[in-house]
C-alpha cells in the first residue's frame, strides 16, 4: 500500500480515526495507514485541539487527512482545513443538502468531502435516511460528496465500538466508494465478505484503543497486515 489514498482497490484500505498523539501519528504514517482521522467536535473525548495545535497538524506529510466535523459552521471548518493542510472533511453531524453544496464552493477542489449516514435501531427509519441521501447524490450535477461513511448512530456522534447491522447496506446499490465503520474489529472484519458491495476503506477507532485518543499501534499493525493480506480480493 502506499500513501497516496486509492480509488480503485478490490480490497479495503485503513483509516484510522481520533488521533491525538504526535508520536503514534508518525507510526501509522509510517505503517503507511491510507487516512488518519482527527477529530474537531469539542465534546468529543478525542478532541485533537485538545493535543495537538492546527500548525502540528500541518506538519504531519501524509497526503490523507481527514478533519471530523459535527455541525460546525462552514466558516471554522474552512479555517481548520487551510490550517491544518487537510486533504478530506468528513461530515459527521446534520449537515444538509444545503450546506455541503455551499461548503463544495467554497473548499478548495482538491479537499474531498465524507459524508457519514448514521445508522440506528430503527429499521425503517435507516432506509428512508439511505434512501433519501442517495436520492439526493443522483440528482446532483455538481456531485458535492465524494465518499460514503456508515457509522453507527449514538448522542455522542460516533466513537461507540458498537456494530449496526451490516445487512442493511445489502439492500442498496451504493453510488459512491464508502468507507465502513463502528465496532470493527479482528472479531468482526471477515463478515466484509456478507456485503455483496465491498467497503472503499475500513474505518477504526474507538476498539483499538488504550483509552480516548490513545491508540493501540501494535494492534493496529497486526490488523492492517491482516486486511492487507489479501489474496485475489479475499478478506482473512
Amino acid at each position: 500500500m502506499n500513501q497516496q489514498p486509492a480509488t480503485n482497490n478490490i480490497f479495503p484500505v485503513l483509516k484510522v480515526c481520533g488521533l491525538t498523539r504526535s508520536e503514534q501519528i508518525h507510526e501509522l504514517i509510517n505503517m503507511k495507514v491510507d487516512f488518519l482521522g482527527f477529530i474537531f467536535y469539542k465534546k468529543s473525548p478525542r478532541y485533537v485541539l485538545n493535543h495537538l495545535s492546527l500548525d502540528d497538524i500541518s506538519k504531519f506529510n501524509h497526503s490523507g487527512k481527514v478533519g471530523v466535523f459535527v455541525n460546525e459552521s462552514i466558516e471554522r471548518i474552512i479555517e481548520i482545513v487551510e490550517k491544518g493542510k487537510l486533504n478530506f472533511i468528513q461530515l459527521h453531524g446534520d449537515e444538509n443538502e444545503e450546506f455541503i453544496l455551499d461548503i463544495r464552493k467554497k473548499l478548495s477542489p482538491e479537499v474531498k468531502i465524507i459524508k457519514v449516514i448514521r445508522i440506528g435501531n430503527d429499521t425503517i427509519e435507516n432506509k428512508n435516511k439511505i434512501e433519501q441521501t442517495f436520492s439526493k447524490q443522483s440528482k446532483d450535477s455538481l456531485q458535492p460528496i465524494s465518499y460514503y461513511l456508515f457509522d453507527t448512530d449514538s448522542k455522542a456522534f460516533g466513537g461507540t465500538g458498537q456494530q449496526f447491522d451490516w445487512n442493511l447496506l445489502n439492500e442498496f446499490e451504493i453510488p459512491l466508494p464508502y468507507f465502513l465503520s463502528g465496532g470493527i474489529s479482528e472479531e468482526n472484519i471477515a463478515n466484509i465478505e456478507s456485503l455483496h458491495q465491498k467497503p472503499f476503506a475500513i474505518d477504526i477507532n474507538s476498539k483499538f484503543e488504550i483509552e480516548p485518543g490513545d491508540k493501540d499501534i501494535d494492534r493496529i499493525r497486526k490488523f492492517s497486515s491482516k486486511i492487507y493480506r489479501i489474496p485475489n480480493g479475499t478478506i482473512y
